[in-house]
């Protein structure tokens, strides 16, 4: 009994009774004509963009010879052969290879295009490059399902599936739409939103938080507008949705009060401005210097590099010491300690002198020197100067400044007193029962 030749050797047996024909030589001659013109007008594209616009990073040039790289190509081919099939189309002459390359070529342009304006608007992350393998993929698999002609028999098998919701009903493949036409609309929101973003925060005009709260703005609404628009055109019932919305709104809100709170508290810090990007701050034991506003948080970044997270909430509820809210300049004060051995007036001069050598330490206000008190151990002094860079570190500045006083005061021969107590022995007294008091022998020598 004869068995049934397999898919590969039945299509080799096809592709070999084709490559014996005239019309699969010519149709394969216009195929590689199509590939080398593709190729010759992708490099003369890119030389010509090279040279008008310069290849620096960044630069127009840089930005459309990388594009020209990967869409002229495919682009060319398609069209040149999208050209070559309708013509012979028209003479009634085979085109069937012609129009397949054409059609995955015009395809691929396509992918390349999509994934490349995502590329250019929206943040570099791990959800763009999700979003990039799973556009990539779904189409070309969509293109693939489209070339061997399994798209009508698989679209109604899944238009047969039914799927209840309630009174209604929908189909897996209104589900699919839904879902691919939503997605659709909400990727165009976000890339919109994106480059609305930076337009708006290279505008030298506003503040940076009035800059911060405006492009947030911009992005929700364009994200919400996007997810009804979608909605409406896949034929969902707007206004049932908006019950279903308030009902859910009332429930969620309970639940989700401190995340709202810290929404609400965004767009507070930015519409007052109290704390800026920049901005130098103090939230108890977390000083840095604020890297990024967000919706929810700020980031803070400490001298170690390390960024917290801290919600915007608490940046309204606590008290906050912003160090560059007013005026940059801020005031440090360097507690010191002489002995009363040492001449506090030469002392005084030695720690203006000190500041005077800092190159951080202002020159107006001019720094100050006092004395505080006599306390129990020594004098107590005072070093008070002003700073212009608080981002820079406030501890490094009187880190140097004590290195510089301790080798003054060593020249001068001061000294810095260390807690001292004097401990004096008296004789003690035996108390015994009656109230009378004798004073205690005095100790025998051994």
């Amino acid at each position: 009994m004869a068995t049934e030749p397999s898919l590969a050797a039945r299509l080799l047996d096809e592709v070999a009774g084709r490559a014996q024909s005239a019309e699969y030589w010519w149709q394969l001659g216009i195929i590689l004509l199509a590939v080398a013109l593709a190729w010759a007008m992708r490099r003369a594209v890119i030389r010509s963009f090279a040279r008008a616009a310069g290849t620096q990073p960044g630069s127009a040039g840089e930005i459309l010879a990388e594009l020209s790289s990967r869409l002229v190509f495919p682009a060319v081919l398609g069209l040149g052969c999208q050209i070559a099939a309708t013509v012979l189309a028209r003479l009634d002459l085979p085109q069937g290879a012609i129009a397949t390359v054409a059609v995955i070529a015009l395809a691929f342009t396509g992918i390349r295009l999509l994934i490349e304006l995502l590329k250019r608007g929206l943040r570099p992350g791990p959800l763009l490059v999700a979003t990039e393998h799973v556009l990539a993929w779904g189409l070309s698999l969509l293109v693939a399902v489209y070339v061997l002609g399994w798209l009508e028999p698989i679209t109604a098998a899944l238009d047969s599936i039914a799927l209840p919701l309630g009174e209604k009903s929908f189909s897996l493949l209104d589900a699919l739409r839904i879902v691919a036409t939503l997605l659709a609309f909400l990727l165009v929101a976000a890339w919109l939103g994106a480059l609305a973003t930076r337009g708006i925060m290279a505008s030298e005009q506003l503040s940076i938080g009035l800059r911060v709260g405006i492009s947030k703005v911009v992005r929700l609404l364009l994200l919400v507008l996007a997810a009804l628009v979608a909605l409406d055109l896949v034929g969902v019932d707007l206004a049932g949705l908006a019950i279903f919305s308030g009902a859910l709104g009332i429930g969620l809100g309970f639940g989700l009060q401190r995340i709202a709170a810290n929404y609400i508290s965004g767009f507070i810090l930015v519409g007052d401005r109290s704390i800026r990007q920049g901005d130098v701050i103090t939230i108890g034991e977390r000083f840095g210097v604020v890297r990024e506003l967000r919706a929810r948080y700020v980031v803070v970044r400490d001298r170690d590099g390390v960024d917290t997270l801290i919600p915007n909430e608490n940046l309204i509820s606590s008290e906050v010491i912003n160090w560059s809210y007013g005026d940059r300049a801020i005031r440090l004060k360097l507690p010191l300690r002489i002995s009363y051995r040492d001449d506090p007036h030469a002392a005084l001069r030695l720690l203006l002198e000190a500041a005077g050598r800092h190159p951080r330490v202002l020159k107006e206000p001019k720094p100050a020197s006092r004395v505080i008190a006599f306390g129990d151990n020594g004098i107590e002094l005072e070093l008070r100067f002003w700073i212009m860079d608080p981002e820079d570190g406030i501890f490094n500045v009187r880190s140097d400044l004590h290195l510089t006083i301790w080798d003054l005061f060593r020249e001068a021969g001061f000294t810095i007193p260390y807690p001292q107590r004097d401990l004096h022995l008296r004789d003690g007294w035996n108390l015994r029962p009656g109230g009378s008091d004798t004073p205690a022998p005095a100790p025998s020598a051994r």
